[in-house]
């Protein structure tokens, strides 16, 4: 949530409390840095300080007088005894009657008594370094450094202010000017950067888990920053895009998004809120892609993204164009819009507009191109389309423009600046039922047109939701999902959380090492504030180098990101927005990483510490086991997710499906071969003896083939019953056969029988039958516009994703020649192609072969859930890694605590194999709790992601067994390591000191 929040705070979350508390962090944090000593001081009464500001008063007099600055050995403890004081009531009264630590006091008195001998003649037969240790410095390196930082001047400079000639009379002598404080704080700031630098160094085991295990949650929190970014800004750049909306049914006789061809100009014409109302709808029904050709070219090419469009959809979205004008490219019948890469393709250097194409072959109904549009960006749920096409005098059937009956279109609406949305919702649908659903359904003789009426309902989708809110429609676009944006968000947190965890384990596992240098900086002065900053500075550090590193493999990694997110995201280096987020996340993550070690470290008392009382980092490991089971619960939460997602894939793709899948060749745009021509083609392909079947229809049971909706009732009951929505599929008389498709009662459609072949006979599936409450199918009459024989009944099939329920379906003799379908008998795959490919040519010897296999585009439906398997593995594995890295720090730690006590241990006996043991049954012992918690919130997890599928796995015990097995096997190996390497280390060694 912290890099997440950073990146896409105002695209995701657009709540300021969360930025203000950010905003505060850093100020906390950038207090304690420039103002290390506003924060935590020493809590004295009035009189207190007056008596300390006394005291000190008379203390700068007795140092004067008997000149102590002198002396190059003194300290806190001798200065006390020379004055006959304690030595902590010295320290207080330097601290607070001056504000100063022990060092700053007796280092001023030396600047100025070397100040003073630099000007005085009597002095010059002594260099400056002479004049230093006669003032009581000890050392050249201290003299320059405490003279620069007191002077804000080198020795040298300082001196050449003196004047040249000695003998002239001399001006009083001016005053030493102390440095300000500001310079003294940057060199404060240095001191801390030093300290930082050499604590890296000094342990470059710890330094580099830390460093690495930050560098790889930044990574994978990057990426995802990016796949989010790009999720939520989809569609925003429209301009008025918050006033685009689609329509959108809910109702029981309206779910979806196909709405009648007259709706779009009736909502124009009654409702003056609005701006624009137009309608979209795919080439080739629901498949989008056709065989297109210039007017003077013989060669077909096969494109994707052809749609068409109402003039006023394009002006609604005010696409911007390259050539021609927007505002009337698609104004008269028989006119297109292409996008400038199609332009570029089919007529480089020239501006298309006025030329002609073909779509599919059919040169009687030549588009002539109206305009050239910009390329629309890839953050847009319209970029898949390159080609639209005019409405304007279209008909798809007779009456088809005028009917309320036929679904096929979907609505978009554009509202004037102003309008109340809500309001106009409920406005739109009451109109709608009155002067439209109302009428149709009386036209239709329903005995409650009212209550027939009630049963429509619109609601507005505005058009930047589109991508990530429309997992439940079929528009025959790829989007996103928002459930995958807030799970992948969780990952992320959860990675983050992770390495931050290593971070603050190892800084208190380590707290040890660092008691002594926290106690003997309290005693010469240091405040608690300056301890943090030091602390806070060393955490930032870390945290800008971990970045750096993050950002590297963020952009290594990307390429691999995006093959399993199906994404072109780039890094976006160029951005005004990058640095700043990125330099901002640096200090937050660094500041929130390093706030509890800075505060535990800096608490210790100094009185324990110099005792040798004070813990040694191994003792009261509450928080830090606590740490180490969430890191484990997190990463055995992912790894069961993978395993429930993984198996849901395998049980998807090999369960009965109603039909056979394996080797069906898919040919697709057949229909340029006209019908004469694909009939002959297919009897050919029955010759092949490599061919079982072949069948002409492009509604297939997988996405992207041929679709749409009616409703159907049992004859004479049409104004009695509710109607049965369901699907009405053109088939011919092998298509059976051909994908295997089981008959269970009656007969298949047949050349030779006239009712067949005049379209009154029909095929119903089990759920038909379920709906319609047929008793004796066969011979059944139905009513959809007319009245059809029922002659058959096929086993119910998936012919929609699993994860909705099978709908009712009827089968109607006709041909759709959009794509041909043909089984391949077993044996040399490679060979029927060749052949089929062959006998293609002959028939079609300007447009390539197109194919595909049924079973490939099957798997292509759950490409998501592939997808999301490979992400949660990605991640599981990332998860892994970076708690195993604190894991194996950590028994590094403990092993090294426990030296002493492991020499002891094989003085006495103890077997290697017991010493292993000793070691690694506490961290298992966690890990075994984080499965315990894990396990529960992995189920319930899983149990939801499997709601979205009507035919889903039982979660199983094993698959929690695996997880479990898997990370205490990962555990064990990860701390073995060091345990083995412990008990195998001399005794010796350990015990020397003792």
């Amino acid at each position: 949530m912290i890099l997440i929040g950073l990146f896409c705070i105002f695209a995701i979350l657009n709540d300021a409390f969360l930025f203000g508390v950010a905003f505060v962090l850093l100020r906390i944090s950038a207090e304690m840095v420039l103002n290390p000593h506003k924060d935590i001081r020493l809590q004295l009464t009035v009189s207190d300080k007056s008596d300390a500001r006394e005291k000190s008063r008379r203390l700068k007099e007795a140092v004067v007088v008997n000149r102590l600055y002198e002396d190059a050995e003194l300290t806190l403890s001798s200065l006390a005894v020379k004055l006959g004081i304690h030595p902590h009531e010295l320290s207080r009264i330097i601290n607070t009657g001056l504000d100063k630590n022990f060092s700053d006091f007796i280092n001023e008195f030396r600047v100025r008594e070397v100040s003073r001998k630099m000007r005085d003649p009597a002095y010059d037969h002594l260099t400056l370094l002479g004049i230093a240790y006669e003032s009581g410095f000890n050392s050249k390196t201290t003299f320059n450094r405490v003279f620069r930082e007191i002077t804000g001047k080198t020795p040298l400079e300082y001196k050449k202010e003196v004047p040249i000639d000695k003998l002239a009379p001399r001006a009083a002598m001016r005053p030493v000017i102390l440095r300000s404080e500001t310079p003294k704080r940057k060199f404060m700031i240095r001191n801390y950067l030093k300290i930082a630098y050499r604590q890296l160094l000094r342990q470059k085991m710890y330094a580099t888990v830390k460093i690495g295990g930050f560098a790889l949650g930044i990574a994978a929190c990057l990426l995802i920053g990016l796949y989010i970014h790009n999720e939520m800004t989809f569609d925003r750049f429209y301009p008025g895009a918050d006033r685009i909306f689609r329509v959108v049914g809910d109702g029981e006789m309206s779910r979806g998004l196909a709405w009648p061809a007259p709706m779009s100009k009736a909502i124009q014409q009654d409702f003056p809120e609005v701006e624009f109302a137009g309608r979209m709808r795919l080439v080739n029904s629901y498949l989008g892609h056709a065989e297109l050709r210039r007017a003077d070219q013989r060669q077909n090419t096969y494109e994707r993204g052809i749609i068409y469009i109402d003039q006023s959809f394009f002006s609604a979205f005010k696409l911007p164009m390259v050539y021609g004008d927007g505002a009337t490219a698609l104004k008269e019948p028989q006119t297109m819009v292409i996008s400038k890469t199609m332009a570029d393709k089919y007529y480089r250097g020239q501006n298309p507009v006025g030329r002609v194409m073909y779509i599919d072959n059919d040169q009687s109904h030549p588009y002539r191109i109206g305009g050239v549009m910009a390329d629309i960006p890839a953050n847009s749920h319209l970029n898949p389309f390159h080609f639209f096409i005019t409405l304007s005098g279209m008909e798809f059937g007779a009456g088809e423009q005028n009917s309320w009956r036929w679904f096929n279109y979907i609505q978009y609406i554009k509202l004037k600046a102003g309008t109340n949305v809500a309001a106009f919702e409920e406005k739109l649908n009451t109109g709608l039922r009155k002067n439209y659903w109302m009428p149709e359904a009386s036209k239709g003789g329903a005995q409650d047109p009212k209550t027939e009426a009630a049963k429509f309902h619109v609601y507005l989708q505005a058009v930047p939701d589109i991508n990530l809110h429309s997992a439940e429609f079929s528009d025959g676009l790829t989007n996103g999902d928002i459930r995958f944006v807030w799970l992948f968000g969780a990952i992320a947190l959860f990675i983050l959380v992770i390495a931050c965890i290593n971070f603050i384990n190892l800084s208190t596992a380590k707290s040890a090492g660092r008691a002594k240098e926290v106690g003997l900086r309290k005693v010469v002065g240091s405040y608690r504030s300056s301890l943090i900053a030091q602390f806070l500075t060393e955490s930032l550090i870390y945290s800008f180098i971990s970045f750096i590193l993050g950002i590297m493999v963020a952009w290594l990694l990307l390429p691999y990101f995006n093959s399993i997110a199906a994404k072109s995201l780039t890094m976006p280096w160029l951005e005004w927005w990058f640095v700043p987020v990125i330099l901002l996340s640096t200090l937050v993550v660094g500041t929130l990483a390093g706030l509890y070690p800075a505060f535990y470290l800096s608490g210790f008392s100094p009185g324990q510490v110099l005792k040798g009382t004070i813990s040694t980092g191994s003792k009261s490991p509450v928080l830090r086991n606590g740490l180490v089971v969430f890191q484990f619960a997190a990463s055995i939460i992912l790894i069961i997710s993978t395993v429930v997602i993984y198996n849901q894939m395998h049980f998807i793709l090999n369960r009965k499906v109603g039909f056979d899948k394996d080797q069906v060749m898919v040919l697709q745009g057949t229909n340029t071969l006209g019908n004469q021509n694909i009939k002959n083609f297919k009897a050919e392909l029955g010759k092949i003896a490599a061919v079982k079947s072949a069948s002409i229809s492009d509604y297939l049971p997988i996405n992207g083939t041929a679709r749409n909706g009616n409703a159907f009732f049992k004859e004479g009951r049409e104004k009695i019953d509710p109607p049965v929505l369901g699907q009405i599929w053109q088939v011919d008389d092998t298509y059976l056969a051909t994908l295997g498709i089981k008959l269970i009662e009656g007969r298949n459609f047949s050349y030779g029988m006239a009712d067949d072949t005049a379209g009154r006979s029909i095929i119903i599936n089990e759920n038909m039958i379920k709906k319609l409450g047929l008793k004796n199918p066969v011979g059944a009459r139905i009513y959809d516009d007319g009245i059809y024989t029922v002659i058959g009944v096929v086993q119910d099939f998936n012919f929609e994703s699993m994860r909705g329920e099978m709908s009712p379906l009827v089968l109607h003799f006709g041909l759709s020649t959009a794509i041909m379908t043909v089984k391949l008998r077993g044996g040399e795959v490679q060979n029927a192609i060749a052949i089929v490919s062959a006998l293609w040519k002959k028939y079609s010897p300007n447009q390539p072969i197109r194919y595909t296999f049924l079973d490939e585009e099957f798997a292509n439906m759950y490409a998501d859930v592939t997808r999301t398997g490979k992400i949660f593995t990605s991640f599981a594995v990332l998860a892994i890694i970076i708690a195993c890295l604190g894991l194996f720090a950590l028994s590094a730690f403990m092993a090294e605590q426990r030296s002493k006590e492991i020499g002891i241990r094989k003085v006495l006996g103890a077997s290697v194999q017991g010493i292993t043991t000793l070691l690694s049954v506490d961290f298992i012992k966690l890990v075994l709790l984080a499965i315990l918690i894990a396990s529960p919130v992995a189920w319930w997890a899983m149990y939801k992601w499997l709601q979205n599928f009507a035919y889903r796995v039982t979660i199983s015990w094993w698959m929690f067994a695996i997880a479990g097995l898997g990370a205490i096997l990962i555990a064990l190996i990860t701390v073995s390591f060091q345990s083995i390497k412990a008990a195998l280390a001399n005794p010796v060694k350990s015990l020397r000191s003792e």
